[in-house]
């Protein structure tokens, strides 16, 4: 990568008529980064919200870079308003902690624990996060068996 960080202001776009959100990335990745393709990156949006992503090419004459409700949410922004962004390029291993009782059921199911294993960082982190999230102790378990049942059937995410 030539340049450490690289800065621009960007309004926020929406997909179609979902409720998903993007910046147009306004520079050649092949001239920053030496990628055509999806380049893994660090952001700052508006110099408070970090973010791990990627700048993806998505039917689009340029890159663009997903704004999620949450980071929308904490940053009091949507559609049409302008953000500041600041990112890098990611070359750090993105590696999804998973707490002990998820490894034993991984182990107890070493089909689904492969299956885990091939997904992209991005599913392996929403599921993880999923049953993170569960506030009752019933509804981490019911999760855990339903992300191993959702694993062997092929269902890559959330």
């Amino acid at each position: 990568m030539k340049t450490d960080s690289v800065q621009f202001k960007a309004v926020i776009k929406q997909n179609g008529k979902m409720n998903a959100a993007f910046v147009e990335f306004p520079f050649s990745t092949e001239e920053l980064f030496g990628k055509k393709e999806q380049v893994k990156i660090k952001a700052v949006f508006d110099e408070k919200v970090e973010y791990r992503g990627s700048l993806a090419k998505m039917k689009s004459d340029c890159h663009i870079l997903g704004l999620t409700q949450e980071i929308r949410k904490q940053l009091g922004k949507t559609f049409g308003d302008e953000v500041f962004v600041s990112l890098t390029e990611d070359r750090e291993e993105r590696v999804v902690e998973i707490a002990k009782d998820i490894v034993v059921l991984f182990n107890e199911n070493p089909e689904a624990k492969i299956l885990f294993e091939k997904m992209s960082y991005t599913h392996r982190k929403e599921y993880i996060r999923w049953i993170e999230e569960a506030k009752k102790t019933e509804t981490r378990e019911n999760r855990k068996l339903k992300m191993i049942q959702m694993i062997l059937e092929g269902k890559r995410g959330i």
